[in-house]
C-alpha cells in the first residue's frame, strides 16, 4: 500500500542523496543521512538484506584472527563498534563466550600467545568487552565442551564477542531510517546515472517493469558484491564465499561458541537454540551473484573439520538440516589466500557527487556509514550536522513504522 506513495516521493522532488543497495551498509548510510536532515532515497534491486547482509556468521566481533595478522586498527574499530551496536540495538545483540582450544600439533595457534592476545583484545575494546577473557586448563576444557577432541589438547582461552540477527539488524536500521523520513524502495533496479547540476538516475521498478527517473545531488554505491558492476563505479573487488551449515544441537552439543582451526583458518561451532551453526569457509568466487550456494566440496570441508574437533559426532551430509552461502565484497588484492585479505573498508569519491563504499564487515557498518555521510554533508556544505547513530537506539520491530 505504501509503495506508490514512496515511488512518487522518490521521483517528484530532488534528493540530497540516493543510495544504491539495501544491505546493512546502505541501510546504515540511509539512517545516518536521514537523521542529519538530508532528503534520502534508497533503492534495492532484490529484497532488503538479500545478499551478504542475511548470510553472515551472525557475529559481532572485533576479529581475534586479525589481531594475529597485526591489523590492530581494524580490531580496535570493530571492537568499539560491537559495543555501540549492543547499546543501540540491545534486542539484537547478545554476549557470546568463545572457547578457543589449542593443540600441541598446531603451531599456528599457541596457548601462551593466545593468552596474551585475548588480553590485548580486551584492551582494544576499551576495557568494556562483553566479558573478561580467561584461560582454561586441559581438564576444564574437556568439562566445558563435551565431545571435544582431547588428544594433544593443551588448554584453551575464553574471550567474548556478540551474536546478532544480521537480516533483522538491517531491517530495523531501515525502519529507523524510514522513521526519519528516508524513502526506501526494494525491487527497484538502478541502471545508470547522468551527471549534471543534478544526477539523472534511471531505474526500473522490478515489480511492474515501469521505468523510473529520480534526481539526486549525490549518489552512494553501497551494493556490496555488485559494487564493481555499476558503470560509474571505480571499485575493484575480490569476492570470497563463506558457507554455513545447520545441524541439530545434540549432534554438536556446544553451549559456547567453539573455535575450530584448520592451519591458519578459523571456523566456529555456534549454539543457536536447538541447532548448532557450523562455518565458515573462505574461498575465491567467480559465479552468479544472485545464486550463491553451498556446494558439496564446501559442505565436505566444514563437516571434515567439525568431525576432527568433535569425533563422536561423525557428521555426514545427511545431518545437515540447512545451509546458506554468502559473498564477502573484499577490496581486491591478488596476493595471498582469501583469509589473508584485509576486511577494512574503503570510501572513494571518484567524481563529484558519486561515492563508492566497499569492503568492511557487519560489525563496522555504522562507522562506515558515519564516515561516508561526513564526506557527503561536507560536499553539500551542510555545516554543524553531527552523527547521532551511536547514541540513538534502534526501535524494536513492533515500535517502528513500515517500509515499502
Amino acid at each position: 500500500k505504501q509503495r506508490p506513495g514512496t515511488i512518487t516521493a522518490l521521483t517528484q522532488s530532488p534528493l540530497d542523496l540516493l543510495i544504491i543497495g539495501g544491505g546493512i551498509v546502505g541501510a546504515g548510510i540511509a539512517r545516518d543521512a536521514a537523521m542529519r536532515g538530508l532528503r534520502v532515497g534508497l533503492v534495492e534491486q532484490h529484497d532488503f538484506a538479500f545478499g551478504t547482509s542475511s548470510r553472515s556468521s551472525r557475529l559481532l566481533h572485533g576479529g581475534l584472527r586479525y589481531l594475529a595478522q597485526g591489523r590492530v586498527g581494524l580490531v580496535h574499530e570493530a571492537s568499539v563498534e560491537k559495543r555501540v551496536i549492543h547499546q543501540i540495538a540491545p534486542h539484537l545483540a547478545a554476549p557470546l563466550p568463545f572457547i578457543f582450544p589449542t593443540y600441541r600439533n598446531n603451531k599456528n595457534w599457541v596457548l601462551w600467545q593466545l593468552k596474551i592476545g585475548v588480553k590485548i583484545y580486551d584492551l582494544l575494546c576499551g576495557g568494556r568487552n562483553f566479558g573478561k577473557s580467561f584461560w582454561l586448563n586441559r581438564q576444564e576444557v574437556v568439562q566445558r565442551v563435551p565431545g571435544l577432541n582431547a588428544e594433544e589438547l593443551n588448554g584453551a582461552v575464553c574471550y567474548y564477542d556478540g551474536f546478532t540477527n544480521d537480516a533483522r539488524l538491517t531491517i530495523d536500521t531501515l525502519r529507523s531510517a524510514a522513521n526519519h523520513a528516508a524513502m526506501l524502495l526494494n525491487y527497484c533496479r538502478f541502471r545508470d546515472a547522468r551527471p549534471g547540476e543534478l544526477w539523472e538516475c534511471e531505474m526500473d521498478d522490478v515489480s511492474t517493469g515501469n521505468e523510473l527517473l529520480a534526481r539526486a545531488r549525490t549518489i552512494v554505491n553501497a551494493t556490496g558484491p555488485w559494487a564493481d558492476g555499476l558503470k560509474r563505479s571505480q571499485v575493484k573487488l575480490r569476492l570470497t564465499k563463506g558457507i554455513h551449515l545447520v545441524v541439530a544441537r545434540d549432534r554438536v552439543p556446544v553451549s559456547d561458541t567453539v573455535v575450530m582451526t584448520e592451519d591458519k583458518r578459523i571456523l566456529f561451532a555456534t549454539p543457536w537454540g536447538t541447532r548448532t551453526i557450523l562455518g565458515t569457509t573462505d574461498t575465491d568466487y567467480h559465479g552468479s551473484l544472485d545464486e550463491v550456494l553451498a556446494d558439496p566440496l564446501d559442505i565436505h570441508y566444514v563437516l571434515e573439520v567439525t568431525n576432527r574437533f568433535f569425533p563422536q559426532a561423525q557428521l555426514t551430509k545427511l545431518d545437515v538440516i540447512s545451509s546458506w552461502a554468502g559473498l564477502r565484497p573484499l577490496i581486491a588484492n591478488s596476493n595471498g589466500s582469501p583469509s589473508d585479505i584485509s576486511r577494512s573498508h574503503e570510501i572513494r569519491n571518484p567524481e563529484p557527487g558519486w561515492w563508492d563504499v566497499a569492503g568492511g564487515k557487519l560489525t563496522t557498518y555504522r562507522l562506515m556509514a558515519e564516515q561516508t555521510v561526513d564526506q557527503i554533508t561536507t560536499a553539500l556544505k551542510r555545516k554543524n550536522v553531527h552523527c547521532r547513530t551511536a547514541i540513538e537506539p534502534l526501535l524494536p520491530l513492533a515500535e517502528t513504522d513500515g517500509i515499502s
